[in-house]
């Protein structure tokens, strides 16, 4: 009866609205989904400001991640510290991340599908391009908001030098919702986003020839353009992506097939156990394998399939992409948070957001970079005044009794205001000198001249975007990525069991 009594009677649309809908929110905001402006998920962002503050820069050493991760989980995710560590190795595997955020030192797993060993023996610390999401960050470029303890405060987003949701994709499922972006080149992502910029009408084909396609850490081959421009223009698509095998000669008189890229998000030791199961399988197909063996080392993929003599190795390598994970579907299905709310997006969308986003921290950081050198120069006026003046501002300052008095007399005389006496009360003798006055004065014009510069960003958006694109033309030089991923035209031959 006892427990009878506790149980509250209620809809079921009552309880979904109340319940399941805060909680779907949580997961695709707060958790699964990535900001189409920094193109991080919470648990990344959190990751890296940690790393940031603990001042991982790529010139100081390593750091043990068990400290990064308790420093993360402690002060802003209170999550269970395995999404935390899984996060944090995600974003140092060079067979994951197109460009890579974390510099991992240790086992951080592999393409194999080896598990990253315990926290407490990996040590990591941020990539260059990890400092350009970061870069600025302290100069009120971005919003902060409170932890969940409301005591510290944390970056709502970051500035993020360069479009890092194309240059690194992103995939998550949430609730009723599931985003699947693929990695791109940071080159060509950087072109594509500079194009917008000068033309924000330009259409969504034009991006495509600037952007190409998708550019996996892996490499492989794409296949199905037709299919690729249409996910770039609605937001969802299947694309085919191929390994890339080449035929060679055993010194026993057989053809090698040499597998040297495998496609996107494919664990190469169960590709080719899977492979190694088709011989028993369907033998009257898989017959002409000789031998499976992987020759890989640190240098990189090399699985080799020896295949029976006299046998035709176009066809063999047509049974490998048919019937096993050398060749893939990749379903695009670009969903990141925008404005608030998940949204799918386009090509041109994810550009023109990013770009508002950029327009906004380069307007922010000009406008602090404004106040700080107004206040500057404004002390640095005075002292010119005063080093014009210096007797008689010697003299007013001896007569004094007290600094207190002394400022008092030196803004009457001179109309400074305090900020100014107080840091001529300041001055050091050395500063007396002829040259010292000259060289004050030729400091002053040049921040004048850098007031003038800030200024015309704030408010002309010429200026304003030709800022943003020398800053992302410098990224793109300092970090110069080939293409990896070919984007064939091929049309897919498609065969029955007859057929071989």
């Amino acid at each position: 009866d006892t427990i009878i009594e506790k149980i509250t009677k209620d809809s079921v649309e009552n309880v979904m609205h109340n319940s399941m809908i805060p909680y779907a929110e949580h997961v695709i905001k707060d958790r699964a989904l990535p900001r189409v402006e920094d193109g991080l998920k919470p648990v990344q962002r959190r990751i890296l400001f940690t790393m940031h503050e603990l001042g991982l820069t790529p010139d100081k050493p390593h750091r043990k991640c068990a400290r990064i991760v308790g420093d993360c989980l402690g002060k802003y995710h209170p999550h269970g510290e395995s999404s935390v560590y899984d996060a944090l190795t995600r974003m140092a595997q060079d067979f994951i991340m197109r460009e890579k955020l974390v510099d991992g030192h240790g086992n951080f797993g592999s393409i194999d599908g080896d598990s990253p060993a315990a926290m407490r023996y990996t040590e990591a610390k941020m990539t260059p391009l990890a400092l350009e999401m970061l870069k600025d960050l302290d100069k009120n470029t971005v919003p902060f908001v409170l932890n969940f303890e409301d005591e510290l405060k944390e970056p709502d987003i970051l500035p993020s030098k360069y479009p890092n949701l194309l240059v690194n994709g992103a995939s998550g499922i949430a609730v009723g919702l599931a985003t699947n972006i693929p990695p791109h080149n940071l080159a060509e992502s950087i072109d594509a986003t500079i194009a917008m910029l000068k033309n924000p009408e330009i259409k969504i084909e034009s991006l495509i020839k600037i952007l190409k396609g998708p550019d996996f850490p892996t490499g492989g081959i794409v296949l199905e353009i037709d299919e690729l421009c249409e996910a770039y223009k609605t937001g969802r698509g299947k694309i085919k992506l191929r390994g890339k095998i080449n035929v060679e000669n055993s010194s026993a008189g057989r053809k090698l097939l040499v597998i040297s890229e495998i496609p996107y998000q494919v664990s190469k030791s169960v590709m080719l156990e899977k492979i190694q199961r088709l011989t028993i399988s369907r033998p009257e197909l898989f017959n002409f394998i000789y031998s499976i063996r992987d020759e890989s080392d640190r240098s990189g993929i090399r699985a080799v399939i020896e295949i029976k003599k006299d046998y035709d190795p176009e066809m063999a390598i047509n049974l490998l992409y048919k019937y096993s994970d050398l060749q893939t579907t990749f379903g695009i299905n670009i969903v990141a948070i925008a404005e608030g709310k998940p949204k799918q997006l386009n090509l041109k969308e994810v550009l023109f957001y990013y770009i508002k986003h950029q327009k906004n921290v380069t307007l922010n950081k000009a406008k602090y970079e404004v106040e700080k050198n107004k206040t500057k120069a404004h002390i640095m006026q005075g002292l010119i005044i005063a080093l014009n003046n210096i007797d008689e501002v010697i003299k007013l300052i001896k007569e004094s009794k007290t600094p207190t008095d002394a400022k008092k007399k030196l803004a009457k005389k001179f109309n400074f205001t305090e900020v100014q006496a107080q840091a001529i009360l300041e001055i050091r003798l050395q500063r007396l000198t002829n040259l010292e006055i000259k060289t004050l004065k030729l400091d002053y014009e040049k921040l004048l001249k850098i007031i003038d510069e800030l200024e015309q960003i704030i408010n002309d958006e010429k200026v304003l975007i030709s800022t943003i694109i020398k800053e992302l033309l410098i990224i793109k030089k300092n970090n110069i990525s080939s293409r990896r991923t070919i984007i064939s035209s091929d049309e897919i031959e498609h065969f029955d069991d007859e057929s071989f």
